[in-house]
């Protein structure tokens, strides 16, 4: 039996145009899918910068958002994988439990915040607090990051190719911070750590899943907590 095209499969989505249908109508037909659905593939067009474009959605779909979103885009996502063709405002993927968003131009603020679980790719810059109090997302920065991004960082893995900006990892907890550039500094209780032979292996896996090609794990550094925060001591008051 013949290979299904490209072209094929995209013939078969489901189409929302946000020029003639609402934002309400959009999420709401995500919402109401049922498990085993055969309405696997979805192609949001027009979105024209419109906040929470399809957030909530909890069945393992494909959508594809043809232009930029607002605020919010993919927030509290579970098992589809959303890739914005455009960039994306403030909170993308926020509070995320699995599956995947890609964005393939830049992100605002707090992208991936809160997250528990899932990928988020970043394929062009992230602005300030990328990651903050993440528990459990990975995100996978092609480009910059901004200030205080992994600030309370409680677990999961930031992976940086380009530099990030000031106090980077502030109040971090157990998450893994990789950089690839430059950090401007460096956040309260967070420090370079050693990149030892696990580490470089969970990395890779992380670029692989993220389509990077052609960077080695070997390039990056890593940086997590030195654990001084975890109980009030006074000689770290200048710390706090």
């Amino acid at each position: 039996m013949p290979a299904t095209s490209k072209a094929t499969r995209e013939s078969h989505a489901r189409v929302f145009d946000l020029d003639v249908s609402s934002l309400r109508e959009l999420n709401q037909a995500l919402h109401d899918l049922a498990p085993g659905s055969n309405e696997t593939a979805w192609e949001v067009l027009h979105p024209k910068g419109s906040h929470s474009v399809a957030v909530g959605v909890d069945q393992p779909v494909s959508i594809d958002v043809r232009g930029s979103v607002g605020y919010y885009c993919g927030g509290m996502n579970s098992g589809s994988a959303i890739t914005v063709h455009g960039s994306a405002g403030p909170g993308v993927g926020e509070n995320m439990m699995s599956g995947s968003i890609t964005v393939k131009g830049d992100a605002s603020q707090y992208a991936g915040a809160t997250g528990k679980g899932g990928l988020l790719v970043i394929e062009g810059n992230a602005s300030s607090r990328c990651g903050i109090s993440m528990k459990g997302i990975d995100i996978v920065v092609h480009g910059n990051i901004g200030h205080m991004s992994a600030f309370m960082a409680q677990s999961g893995n930031l992976v940086v190719l380009g530099d990030a900006g000031d106090a980077l990892g502030d109040s971090i907890y157990e998450a893994r911070l990789f950089v690839r550039g430059k950090v401007d500094s460096l956040g309260a209780d967070c420090i370079a750590k050693e990149m030892r032979p696990e580490h470089l292996e969970l990395l890779q896996g992380l670029l692989d899943r993220a389509g990077v090609t052609g960077v080695k794990p070997s390039e990056f550094k890593r940086y997590g907590s030195a654990r001084t925060l975890y109980n009030f001591n006074i000689d770290n008051a200048d710390a706090y």
